[in-house]
């Protein structure tokens, strides 16, 4: 690797966890960058996982103030997102390259519908008495809704906090502020999930890694700074825009 490949790919992981910390979908400066770099897609995807972690870390850090009061909401939502991100790292090693390619925009634009429709569908639910009333039980609704998003997480991360803030904003009353810190850390606790299982199982260039998660780090730490000063109509909109822009870049790479 040349210094200004590496150059080019520690700018994009700054970039990448900076736009996770704000809206997500940071992959879809990274991941392009180490396919460009000549690494194969699953094996980007494994080193964006890896790299992107500590941008998340920092992103939660940066945000934990909006975390005081949401003790409950992180106990049973953090094991949720852990075990996930295992279970969707392990589908991606046994998957192959092209499957992986195809599956890609579609559970991307899947992300996308569920963000636009977030708050038509909680209105709906509400309205018909299809969810508990007590905080309690709407709690419990949202665990399946985090244990799914995660295992896409662990599988492809790129989108994976689109998923996550939709599934919280659908059933939990909250600011957007708010549950964007509690996305950073569930994202956070997939990803860390996921990682503990590649750093075992998949070929790793470490010395890629400490660059970029140096990189991801800062970046996720500069965002986070901004994202309570965000009004909460653009982040949806920059969240569902990263998600549509995702979707239809791999959209073209896979047709």
């Amino acid at each position: 690797m040349t210094f200004l490949q590496g150059l080019e790919l520690a700018l994009a992981a700054a970039g990448a966890g900076a736009i996770n910390a704000l809206a997500g979908g940071g992959t879809l400066l990274l991941f392009p960058a180490l396919l460009a770099a000549g690494l194969p897609a699953v094996g980007a995807n494994v080193h964006c996982t890896l790299a992107l972690c500590p941008g998340y870390l920092g992103a939660t850090v940066a945000q934990s103030s909006q975390l005081r009061g949401q003790g409950a909401r992180l106990r049973l939502l953090l094991p949720a997102a852990a075990a996930g991100g295992v279970l969707g790292g392990w589908l991606l090693l046994h998957t192959g390259e092209a499957r992986f390619r195809a599956a890609v925009p579609w559970l991307l634009l899947f992300a996308c519908l569920l963000l636009a429709m977030q708050e038509p569908l909680r209105a709906r639910l509400l309205r018909h008495a299809m969810v508990p009333r007590h905080a309690g039980g709407v709690l419990l609704m949202t665990l399946p809704l985090i244990l799914l998003a995660a295992v896409y997480g662990g599988y492809f991360g790129a989108g994976m906090s689109v998923i996550v803030l939709a599934a919280l904003g659908l059933l939990l009353e909250d600011s957007l502020t708010r549950l964007n810190a509690l996305k950073q850390a569930l994202a956070l606790a997939a990803n860390a999930g996921a990682v503990l299982l590649f750093a075992g199982r998949a070929p790793v260039q470490w010395g890629l890694i400490a660059l970029l998660a140096v990189s991801a780090l800062a970046g996720g730490l500069v965002g986070g700074r901004f994202a309570g000063r965000m009004d909460p109509g653009l982040l949806r909109l920059a969240v569902l825009l990263a998600g549509v822009i995702l979707a239809g870049y791999y959209f073209i790479r896979t047709h």
